[in-house]
């Protein structure tokens, strides 16, 4: 059951609002090729949706700071134009977030992606209504940690601990949540494994967004 007490709800991007596999997978891909490697099955590259890309260049392929730079440009080369839009937001999501605006709720998006990206991705998809703030990454890189991103929203919309939530796919949506001392939601329909989130402790973990919206519901406000 969750408690009311959550006036301010902060949701990831990717994997959590929307299904980004097919772009982020063949920018990835792109970027990649340049670099002489040749990846021909996507799956192996949902590891890249969700936490920082130049991160997962370096843990996966092992790039330098250097190379993992030049592999996030590459990856911009494709998604900016064409990626960006091979995306779709999941069924039921609307359904969420209509009722918890209509329950008086603050609604904000946290994501590691840069910020003019996912205000892209949430117009095209018309969501951007509603959210009161987007946070994203900067371009050149910087504020790309979740704990950093969550953080100033709190910051900049003046949000006591007690009344946030984080909700996301990823461990890094989790443990930012954690930092910054606020509860958190695992949504378990994204691209986390049930391990990986468990792991991380969250306050309420959802299968489904079904799930998350019966348990939103079940309140008369």
């Amino acid at each position: 059951m969750i408690e009311l007490k959550y006036n301010h709800i902060l949701f990831d991007l990717d994997g959590t609002l929307t299904d980004p596999r097919e772009g982020i997978t063949k920018a990835v891909r792109h970027a990649l090729g340049q670099h002489g490697i040749i990846v021909n099955d996507l799956s192996e590259l949902e590891c890249f949706i969700g936490p920082p890309l130049q991160e997962t260049f370096t843990e996966k392929y092992r790039f330098s700071e250097a190379e993992a730079w030049e592999a996030v440009l590459s990856y911009r080369e494709y998604f900016k134009d064409t990626g960006l839009y091979e995306n779709e937001v999941y069924v039921g999501i609307r359904d969420v977030l209509d009722l918890l605006l209509s329950q008086g709720r603050q609604l904000y998006v946290a994501t590691s992606k840069p910020a003019v990206f996912a205000e892209t991705i949430l117009e095209h998809f018309q969501l951007s209504a509603y959210f009161t703030m987007v946070c994203g990454s900067e371009l050149d890189g910087t504020r790309s940690a979740k704990t950093e991103i969550i953080q100033h929203v709190l910051d900049t919309c003046r949000i006591q601990t007690s009344e946030a939530v984080m909700i996301g796919d990823r461990m890094h949506d989790l443990i930012g949540a954690r930092n910054c001392g606020i509860h958190s939601m695992a949504a378990g329909y994204g691209y986390g494994s049930e391990e990986e989130l468990t792991a991380c402790q969250p306050t309420y973990f959802f299968k489904t967004v079904e799930e998350m919206l019966r348990s939103f519901a079940s309140f008369a406000v």
